[in-house]
């Protein structure tokens, strides 16, 4: 593998039934901020059936080039081809970083396409940066410089770990939704489009689709909240989250947890903000009988304004709030509640 033939920022950008999904303007821009240290540009890849019309809107979200591959047989997600089309433009461009959401799309694509292209592929990231590798000079061992550094929790989001990519390309990784920001959109700016032939040929590995049901939901995404009102083990129960329930109601917020309330069986796994839930950037942040560990932290700390009660005036949390109150959260948050209602 010639290394140096491999150039620019790649991102995959996911759409579901025509829709280029948020995750795709966020990879964007962290590819914007990656490309510039390395002097290049970002190019997204668009795979769907009549979506090349998609691609300006890419452009908007600061896309230098956009490779489309657009195919009936693209029409819904499917593994084998959309892992074909993938790889045939890797093969083809041959990009120097390849990034993709790490959605349920991207945790299936994403893997599939590094075995394919025969590079390596680190996964839910939380941060990426450019930087050497190794990180500090080993003796006897060359530091490469401009490195994609990729860093994700690991051990169950007890240890942070930073891998690189030196001896293969492109450089890989499936990137958290939310983690990541968009940057402004400029209206009415033109895609550089690239038409990618790629050809299909239906083998045992293509799936057939009998029928697509969409569930319904009823509740918000957290990620797409702008007032969170998140509760951790000091909640105390269950039911205790009743309280909780009734502040968010009167701010117009929706309720979020800890891994530890997970955990404990008291909500369900898509309500946790951290590293190994959900990353947010809600305009408030209320941190509710939460102690405030490292791994919830890397979840919420860029909020716009965070505010925390806990009974422990030492508790972590307190360290990054912008508003902390010490106390009895079963007298404060009633309290709070009442007062906002009038």
């Amino acid at each position: 593998m010639n290394i140096e033939e491999y150039k620019g920022v790649y991102i995959y950008a996911q759409q579901v039934d025509g829709e280029i999904s948020n995750i795709a303007f966020e990879l964007i821009g962290k590819a914007k901020d990656l490309a510039k240290d390395l002097g290049t540009d970002v190019t997204a890849v668009l795979l769907g059936d009549g979506i090349t019309k998609k691609a300006d809107e890419l452009a908007e979200y600061g896309a230098d080039h956009v490779i489309v591959v657009d195919d009936p047989i693209l029409k819904d997600y499917r593994t084998e081809p959309y892992t074909h089309a993938l790889s045939t433009v890797i093969n083809t461009y041959k990009p120097d970083i390849m990034l993709i959401g790490a959605t349920a799309i991207g945790r299936d694509l994403g893997p599939r396409v590094s075995a394919r292209v025969a590079t390596g592929l680190t996964a839910d990231c939380t941060k990426l940066d450019i930087g050497d590798f190794p990180l500090n000079p080993v003796a006897g061992r060359e530091q490469k410089h401009n490195q994609l550094l990729m860093t994700r929790p690991a051990f169950g989001g007890n240890t942070i770990a930073t891998i690189a990519c030196p001896d293969h390309r492109p450089q890989m990784a499936t990137v958290r939704p939310g983690v990541m920001e968009k940057l402004p959109r400029e209206e009415g700016k033109k895609a550089d489009v690239i038409n990618a032939g790629v050809t299909f040929e239906e083998n045992d590995k293509y799936v057939e689709i009998l029928e697509i049901v969409k569930e319904v939901k009823e509740t918000l995404d957290i990620q797409d909240a702008k007032i969170l009102v998140s509760g951790g083990r000091g909640v105390g129960s269950p039911e205790n989250f009743k309280i909780l329930e009734d502040l968010a109601e009167a701010l117009g917020g929706i309720v979020s947890c800890s891994r530890a309330v997970v955990d404990a069986g008291w909500k369900p796994k898509d309500l946790q903000v951290g590293q190994t839930g959900k990353t947010v950037r809600p305009g408030v942040y209320f941190a509710i009988g939460i102690s405030g560990a490292i791994q919830h932290v890397a979840g919420m700390e860029e909020a716009d304004y965070i505010i925390a009660i806990n009974k422990d005036e030492t508790a972590p949390i307190f360290d990054v709030a912008d508003l902390g109150i010490v106390g009895d959260l079963n007298k404060i948050v009633p309290k709070l509640t009442s007062m906002i209602t009038g």
